[in-house]
């Protein structure tokens, strides 16, 4: 079961993600902090993911969406290739992490790191990321 974000969140986060980040944010001594999920430029195909737990806003463009207490930023630059994502978190023998699981990445490189999207989508926002 995911929770379900409202139409005008591009972002879904799974209760096991809900449940890591707040983990991670008490151990760390990190509570108000919010995680931050933006695309950049780079990487073998292309654009890569960049997540990581901020105060606040980097970017005066950020956007701000609270997910049963957890505060997720998504960064302005090419905002709409995020339009339905998952944020999922996965702990098996094999690798534990997040995963982000894009509808709109036609191709990722092969060590899982960059992806690169149809650039039909167009363009929404000016910032680095």
């Amino acid at each position: 079961m995911l929770f379900r974000s409202p139409m005008s969140h591009p972002v879904t986060l799974s209760p096991a993600a809900i449940t890591q980040i707040h983990s991670l944010l008490k151990e760390n001594e990190m509570e108000g902090y919010a995680l931050r999920l933006a695309i950049r430029g780079g990487g073998c195909s292309g654009y890569s993911y960049q997540l990581e737990f901020v105060e606040g806003p980097e970017l005066e463009d950020d956007t701000e969406y609270a997910y049963e207490e957890v505060r997720v930023l998504v960064g302005a630059f090419k905002r709409d290739y995020l339009s339905g994502t998952v944020i999922d978190f996965e702990d098996s023998l094999m690798e534990a992490g997040f995963k982000i699981k894009n509808p709109n990445a036609k191709r990722a490189c092969g060590c899982g790191e960059s992806f690169d999207i149809d650039d039909k989508m167009g363009s929404a926002g000016a910032s680095a990321y």
